[in-house]
């Protein structure tokens, strides 16, 4: 596969994280862990399908169960917050405040051994949070108790995947699917988890059933693979500069499926997060240039 090809394949991973949200919305009443065992399992089924036909199997032998471990709690931690976000402030908000984890990952990345912060970091960073903090006191339940764990529940979701995907460069290389064994592990701590903490929920209709099989699919499912792809073949800047759109995509789909109003707070929360992410890729763009 060359770059070009590489890097389109990268996109499409941010084209499906766009629909997390609704999907996640949509499979309600199911609670947070039990839904990421379901989803991760549907994921995980699908990358063993995929190594099966391409006969990947002998290479996840080579990994080290560091490796597996670290994946692992990446995604589960991620998506469990993920879930209980959504579940405890109201989505379109949760979902813009979570989509902080791109700006966060080029301010983590540039103060890794060799990297610098530049002052377009920092200015992009204060035009993101003003876009959080627009999202909070302009949100339609207003300052309420009941909404701001949900918020801050997002805020970490998003410090974690953040985390997750810097500390992940000094992993060296691994195949992508060893994505499989990242979905599948995870599928088994979630169902842990949903044993001990919570009652089962089922999805209600027909609906509910393909809310859950879209988010197996899709943003918990083929996102990771293709994601894994484009990071390692193809055009890594231009990929993460495109995540930075993943917010506004996600509330459009979120308004236009009528689960969020069209209110301008929130429109020029997703415009503020993203013009911020989007002026740190920039100094970082001009920092790798200058190196």
């Amino acid at each position: 596969m060359n770059r070009n090809r590489a890097t389109l394949t990268g996109f499409l991973a941010v084209l499906l994280w766009s629909l997390l949200a609704l999907f996640t919305v949509g499979s309600a009443p199911v609670p947070p862990f039990q839904l990421a065992a379901l989803t991760f399992l549907i994921g995980g089924g699908l990358g063993l399908v995929w190594i099966a036909i391409t006969g990947d199997l002998r290479r996840l032998t080579h990994v080290g169960w560091r490796v597996y471990a670290f994946g692992t709690l990446g995604l589960f931690g991620y998506h469990a917050l993920y879930f209980s976000a959504l579940r405890m402030a109201p989505a379109a908000e949760a979902g813009l405040i979570a989509y902080l984890w791109p700006l966060l990952i080029v301010l983590f990345s540039g103060l890794l051994p060799g990297e610098r912060l530049k002052p377009l970091h920092i200015v992009g960073a204060i035009v993101s949070f003003a876009g959080a903090a627009i999202i909070v006191l302009g949100s339609s339940t207003g300052m309420s108790a009941d909404a701001l764990p949900g918020y801050g529940l997002a805020f970490l979701c998003a410090l974690t995947w953040s985390g997750y995907s810097v500390l992940s460069r000094k992993l060296g290389n691994t195949p992508t699917a060893s994505v499989v064994v990242f979905c599948l592990l995870t599928a088994g701590l979630a169902a842990c988890a949903h044993l001990i903490w919570e009652e089962t929920a089922w999805p209600v209709g027909a609906i509910g059933w393909a809310a859950v099989l879209g988010l197996g699919l899709g943003p918990v499912g083929l996102a990771f693979y293709v994601w894994d792809i484009g990071v390692k073949r193809g055009d890594i800047q231009l990929l993460g500069v495109a995540s930075y759109g993943a917010p506004l995509l996600s509330t459009l789909v979120l308004i236009l499926a009528g689960v969020a109003e069209p209110r301008v707070s929130l429109i020029l929360a997703g415009v503020l997060i993203t013009v911020g992410a989007a002026m740190a890729a920039r100094a970082s763009s001009a920092q790798s240039a200058g190196n």
